[in-house]
């Protein structure tokens, strides 16, 4: 009933602003609702990025404000298990350096303050709460969260708890950048400042952290020769109110989605996991590395075939990212986001995408970084998930 009375409020106060034809001038302050959005019923976003052959490139899209943040019918258990992360895992989960401090209270507040209550009315409404004595009472302004049903403070007292709170409610990870250098041009470079990441997909996020662009992305094939300026450029550039967004996928082969090692070989052949990985989590559970492939041993091929076996079509998921990035109105700081999907591959091939996906997997090492077959682990998953993809 709280729920409906809320969604009929805000319904009335949108009718009234439509029917006055006001045009908003800050694209950060009128978001558009979902007044009628019923998170339990919302089915997860399918994300089908692949090609049939592999180029790498930014693939960059106009992503409207409004649609920054997707929720669906996973969302309390997925907020369960980001608090489970982040409090066996805080080291590496959230942090800040401290220029970014009020770049991380802008994302704060425009979150629980703007964008949550405004774009999801049925899932988040601003209320005043009442502390202290009888005589001597104070309001403070709060965001009630009602399919948690907890309320956030619209204020919070450090950056790092601002980064905990973003991560306990919102289904997304989020990454801070600041123009921390410059390049022999004089142009800005963007470094990672600030993050909250539950779910990193094969890498240490905390390790990132003061890093450039170039340097964050170095272990990436081709990164350096196809993209990097680029991407230099595009960040130094992203214009205020515009957002952007793409996504890219990978095959794991476990279900964990905070896993800060196993999706990647890097470019000097090492990998920083293989079976089960550092810091996984297999819904409440982690358990640590087992077994680590040299690829400079003389028995590598041996270990690689031995990793193969390992592979349980069941265990394994595509994984795909949604990612935005976004500039902030203040410090003018960028905001890169993602949100992680998974997707069984038994659910892939009934819907008919197996072949699809098939061809990308072959297609890893005919595209523009054949290179980047062996950073995906392609030698130690492909041969088997093709096979079951096509059949």
């Amino acid at each position: 009933m709280a729920i409906a009375n809320v969604s009929r409020y805000v319904q009335r106060q949108h009718t009234s602003v439509n029917n006055e034809k006001a045009v908003s001038s800050d694209p950060y302050a009128d978001i558009e609702p979902l007044l009628e959005f019923d998170w339990s019923t919302t089915t997860p976003i399918k994300i089908r990025p692949f090609k049939p052959r592999y180029h790498l490139t930014m693939a960059l899209e106009t992503c409207p404000l409004p649609e920054l943040v997707a929720i669906d019918d996973t969302y309390l258990e997925r907020m369960a298990l980001r608090r489970s992360v982040l409090d066996d895992h805080p080291k590496e989960t959230y942090l800040c350096n401290d220029p970014c401090t009020e770049a991380v209270f802008e994302v704060y507040a425009w979150m629980f303050g703007t964008y949550l209550p405004q774009r999801y009315p049925t899932m988040y409404t601003l209320v005043d709460q009442y502390e202290g004595t009888v005589d001597s009472k104070q309001q403070r302004r709060s965001l009630y969260n009602i399919p948690a049903n907890k309320y956030i403070p619209l204020e919070a007292p450090s950056a790092m708890e601002a980064l905990y709170i973003l991560g306990c409610h919102v289904d997304t990870d989020i990454l801070i950048l600041l123009p921390s250098s410059t390049a022999a041009d004089g142009s800005p470079i963007y470094h990672l400042e600030a993050f909250v990441c539950c779910f990193p997909s094969g890498f240490k996020t905390q390790e990132k952290l003061g890093l450039p662009l170039a340097d964050i992305h170095k272990p990436v094939p081709g990164y350096k020769a196809k993209i990097e300026k680029s991407m230099d450029r595009f960040f130094a550039k992203m214009e205020l109110g515009k957002a952007v967004r793409r996504a890219n996928w990978a095959i794991t082969t476990d279900i964990s989605l905070y896993s800060q090692g196993g999706t990647h070989m890097y470019e000097d052949g090492k990998t920083e996991e293989t079976g089960e990985n550092e810091g996984e989590v297999t819904g409440r559970k982690v358990v640590e590395n087992r077994k680590t492939l040299n690829v400079d041993a003389p028995d590598v091929e041996e270990s690689i075939e031995q990793q193969k076996k390992n592979v349980r079509i069941e265990d394994c998921r595509l994984r795909c990212e949604r990612q935005t990035l976004h500039r902030l109105t203040k410090t003018k700081a960028l905001a890169f986001m993602f949100k992680t999907y998974q997707y069984k591959l038994e659910d892939v091939k009934a819907e008919g995408s197996g072949p699809e996906l098939a061809d990308a997997i072959a297609g890893l090492a005919l595209g523009s970084v054949p290179d980047m077959a062996f950073y995906k682990r392609q030698v130690v998953w492909g041969d088997k998930v093709v096979e079951y993809l096509r059949s």
